[in-house]
């Protein structure tokens, strides 16, 4: 299936065509000419149909060359998405009425709503869809508004008889439809229209969104912060931490199951970050420190939905996202990343194709550290200087975004554009909130949770039986050979597979110099996600992707680090 997107120059039908053709498209010249034109692809229920933006016409009556090549290319179309410019209803209806001559099942897309909506411009579209005979959508290409029902009525789409035997006389019906659905009107913006208005526009939208960014993550992190030392922490050490006390007497204080179990004793107590036990590290890392951040993140994440601002922020990144292979929405899990890579790769799930999942998957494993990470690295690195911290963050964000150019032009696949409504602003409600937040919550806990156990219980063994030591006494050279780091920071490195946060406070002992802490900690941020991220990513992506994943940040970790030592 061929659909063709035709309209006048200038009324955001190429804006229309990059809303609902994704990432990938294709430039071309027309045959023997040098006017070109571009196509893509979108997904109409489990069908790929291909999507050709036409040159801009304002009649079929070509007058030049890029007209001429309209009207060629409408033979080749199987369905006609017209896109008028509301703003301007009586010129673009004459190529609308040249088009429905032609016989050619034809959709209107009324482009411009809001544009049209603020100047007081008011349409009646069930009155327009009426005498036209085809089916019209308000559409704002800029936002995404009315993109999802301009898809899905697409099977609607019609070719009504109508034959005008002249130029005036397709002026005049022209001229009677426009008196019969158009009426002007002045109207007062209300504070939630230049709230709207500022939220879409690149210059105040990126301001706004920077403000709702920062605020959302310091409130992430207070609730996050506050549910672990209010909450999580006292719970473990009041009422489970004597429980494992006594199985551990029981077991004889060390021994194979005791370590298992319990883990190593740390000064004859347990060290729910270092003992790594399955009933001490392993339930710990899931209700004390991943739990908390979930929840606090599912609730702000809740929020920003239901007063209908994430919506804007994906449009917003949408142009930027692009470049990377992945439209607007996957800010979304990048976000939750800040807080926890484990629900940020089970997020990816919203994008629609595997190229994408695995792409924004890998991008937040690599270069998206969590907040006990950042809180680890801020508070090492940063006694060093904050212009340390910055260099760590530094060579993040740019291994992220060159990273992403690269699978982007690397990984096969189709990505389809995510359509996405735009609501108006609204206070939320907020039992839907509490009631959303229950069921995010738990279904993390019934997903995550025996698979976390599993794979902490499998690392345990393997850590108990030496597996790591033998593994840092061959990673040796590579880390004193590349990075620049003593021997002894090895140890650390592996132990990051289990939590990178406890791995970056064993560097804290060994006396590094600061560019030593930058490297150490970029290549830790870089390298192997803790052990419920990696679980998740083989359950998200399967095991073949997963691997794929795995050899990219480990490549993406020694060329940094080994760019770092030169550099530094």
């Amino acid at each position: 299936m061929k659909i063709l997107l035709m309209g006048n120059p200038n009324v955001g039908k190429s804006v229309l065509f990059t809303r609902l053709t994704g990432t990938r498209t294709i430039a071309s010249n027309y045959p023997g000419t040098t006017v070109g034109f571009t196509r893509g692809y979108l997904k109409l229920g489990e069908e790929q149909v291909e999507i050709i933006d036409v040159p801009g016409t304002y009649t079929l009556e070509p007058t030049s060359k890029a007209e001429q090549i309209a009207a060629e290319m409408l033979k080749e179309g199987d369905l006609v998405i017209d896109v008028v410019d509301a703003t301007n209803l009586e010129r673009n209806l004459n190529l609308t009425l040249q088009l429905l001559e032609r016989q050619v099942p034809v959709i209107v897309a009324l482009n411009m709503w809001d544009d049209a909506h603020h100047r007081g411009i008011n349409i009646d579209v069930a009155r327009l869809e009426e005498l036209l005979g085809v089916p019209v959508v308000p559409t704002v290409g800029v936002t995404g508004q009315g993109i999802r029902e301009l898809v899905s009525r697409l099977p609607e789409a019609a070719a009504p008889q109508v034959i005008y035997s002249s130029s005036d006389e397709r002026w005049a019906k022209i001229g009677d439809i426009v008196s019969q659905v158009q009426s002007l009107s002045h109207r007062h913006h209300t504070w939630r229209d230049v709230l709207e208005d500022a939220s879409n526009h690149p210059a105040g939208g990126a301001a706004i969104a920077l403000l709702v960014l920062v605020a959302t993550f310091w409130v992430i992190r207070l609730i996050g912060e506050g549910i672990i030392n209010y909450v999580t922490d006292p719970l473990f050490n009041w009422l489970w931490t004597p429980l494992l006390m006594k199985l551990s007497h029981l077991l004889g204080s060390t021994g194979f199951w005791h370590d298992i179990l319990v883990g190593k004793l740390i000064n004859e107590d347990i060290d729910y970050l270092q003992s790594m036990g399955l009933l001490s590290t392993g339930l710990y890392i899931e209700f004390g420190v991943v739990i908390p951040y979930i929840v606090s993140f599912y609730l702000i994440l809740g929020i920003l939905e239901d007063i209908g601002y994430l919506p804007r922020l994906a449009v917003l990144m949408d142009t930027f996202m692009h470049r990377i292979g992945l439209h607007g929405y996957a800010i979304i899990p990048t976000m939750l990343g800040l807080g926890c890579n484990v629900p940020a790769v089970m997020a990816t799930r919203i994008l629609e194709s595997r190229r994408e999942r695995f792409i924004a998957a890998t991008l937040i494993s690599i270069g998206i550290p969590c907040a006990a990470l950042q809180a680890m690295i801020i508070g090492l690195v940063g006694q060093q200087g904050m212009q340390y911290v910055a260099l760590v963050y530094g060579s993040l964000f740019i291994s992220w975004i060159i990273i992403g150019l690269i699978l982007n032009y690397t990984v096969k696949g189709f990505s389809p554009e995510l359509i996405i409504e735009i609501p108006p602003y609204r206070l939320p409600p907020w039992q839907v909130i509490g009631e959303k937040l229950w069921l995010r919550v738990s279904s993390f806990i019934k997903e995550a949770l025996p698979i976390v156990l599993g794979a902490v219980l499998v690392v345990n063994i393997l850590y108990t039986v030496g597996i790591f030591d033998f593994m840092a006494n061959i990673a040796a050279p590579i880390v004193s050979g590349l990075f620049g780091l003593p021997k002894e920071t090895v140890v650390a490195l592996a132990i990051g597979f289990l939590r990178k946060d406890v791995a970056v406070g064993m560097l804290a002992p060994l006396g590094l110099t600061a560019t030593q802490l930058v490297i150490s900690t970029t290549v830790l941020a870089m390298s192997f996600p803790c052990v419920a991220t990696f679980v998740i990513l083989a359950r998200e992506l399967g095991a073949r992707d997963m691997l794929k994943a795995t050899g990219i940040m480990i490549a993406s970790a020694l060329i940094v680090g080994s760019l770092q030592n030169l550099i530094l």
